[in-house]
């Protein structure tokens, strides 16, 4: 007899959600998280439709939209100053669900209560230390420096992030992309940004981008997106002006930060995807992050996290032999992670690859994109469910 059923390391979107769904279901849920305040780092802050669907199935939308979130129902692109595309995100997805943002420490703490009020048992400010995978896992923690602690339970799930120590434990070997995008991101208050729309900006000729998600109450989070080959890793306090001109650059209108002040910390990071491959063995599973970290530029890791957790909860409800269930969810999470990863590599090559043959490739596949806008794979919105192959390929680039 083990001493829990499930042990989560981290209390995030992805341990908490898990937590909750368990818990209510009669399940011993530890949940160890290293923090005893959520504190802002730059991080996803947007749920695209199909992750919101997700966490409707789970139960937990309708905490996140009355204690934290903010729904957004437009979506706007843009090439430079002209709009190229408006859209009802809840009338065009299968979900039939917008955008969601919301502030991270905010979602963090909304959740960890979530799990704590389902029957979750929480150890907060306690750092795992090590984990031992085998037919009964454990999972050595300590607390403030204390005397370590060793708990055994049915299923341990790394929930820890892109850095995953629990990866490494696991025994789990990391694959990763060639890095291609750097992702600066700066939260700003009192801005004048329009609150019900998401804005994305592309300028192709350079290869770079902006995005505004407004989270409500003349907050926004914004990002600027630039190749790797640039060199533009904008941080701390001394890069404010620039990030907001780069961004105004890429066109972004001005007034959008004009009066608006900066209250967290900007910061840059590679947008390579890291992922296993199969990620259960021996007790042990990932998810979200710790699983498979998907290029933030496009938006995903939130919807990844929570179809993680869904997957996950239903092989363990639908059979008592956890370790099949491991590997089921595992088989399931490399086919939807492979179709993300797919969608965004060519995403990436459409609007990011710079010089001669990418403007030319772009002159072709434009104008008959505005003439069948379903050209464009919908994957990052309507989610890895979608018809996804060599054709989708071939229809983004007009190749035929």
């Amino acid at each position: 007899m083990s001493d829990y059923d499930i042990i989560t390391i981290g209390g995030g979107l992805g341990g908490s959600a898990l937590a909750k769904s368990m818990a209510e279901r009669g399940r011993r849920v530890l949940v160890v998280e290293r923090e005893t305040k959520f504190k802002d780092r730059v991080r996803g802050e947007a749920m695209t439709p199909w992750g919101c669907g997700e966490a409707r199935e789970l139960g937990i939308y309708d905490a996140l939209k009355s204690k934290c979130a903010h729904e957004l129902p437009t979506w706007e692109n843009y090439l430079g100053p002209m709009m190229v595309m408006q859209r009802d995100m809840a009338s065009t997805t299968p979900q039939g669900m917008p955008v969601l943002a919301f502030y991270h420490p905010e979602m963090q703490q909304t959740m960890l209560e979530a799990a704590m009020t389902a029957g979750a048992e929480v150890r907060a400010g306690t750092r795992v230390t090590s984990v031992t995978p085998g037919a009964t896992p454990t999972v050595t923690m300590e607390r403030d420096g204390g005397k370590a602690e060793t708990v055994s339970a049915r299923l341990v799930v790394g929930v820890d992030g892109r850095g995953s120590l629990a990866r490494k434990w696991g025994g789990f070997t990391e694959q990763r992309d060639a890095d291609r995008l750097f992702l600066s991101g700066l939260l700003f208050d009192n801005s004048s940004a329009p609150g019900d729309t998401v804005r994305l900006v592309n300028d192709t000729a350079t290869g770079r981008a902006a995005i505004i998600f407004p989270q409500g109450g003349n907050r926004v989070r914004a990002y600027f997106a630039s190749c790797v080959s640039d060199g533009m890793r904008l941080q701390g306090e001394k890069d404010v002006a620039r990030f907001i001109d780069e961004s105004v650059a890429v066109g972004v209108p001005r007034e959008f930060f004009e009066g608006a002040k900066p209250p967290g910390p900007l910061a840059t990071f590679e947008g390579a995807d890291c992922w296993v491959d199969h990620p259960y063995r021996e007790g042990v599973a990932l998810i979200g992050d710790a699983a498979a970290s998907s290029d933030p530029s496009w938006g995903q890791g939130l919807s990844l996290t929570l179809r993680d957790v869904r997957t996950l909860r239903d092989a363990l409800l639908a059979n008592d032999d956890w370790d099949a269930a491991g590997h089921a969810y595992s088989e399931q999470h490399d086919t939807y992670f492979g179709i993300i990863h797919n969608v965004e590599d060519w995403l990436t090559q459409f609007f990011y690859e710079t010089g001669p043959d990418a403007d030319a490739r772009r002159a072709r596949a434009f104008p008959l994109m505005v003439e069948d806008p379903t050209r464009q794979p919908d994957a990052m919105f309507s989610g890895p469910d979608q018809p996804v192959d060599e054709t989708t390929r071939r229809r983004l680039f007009g190749e035929e």
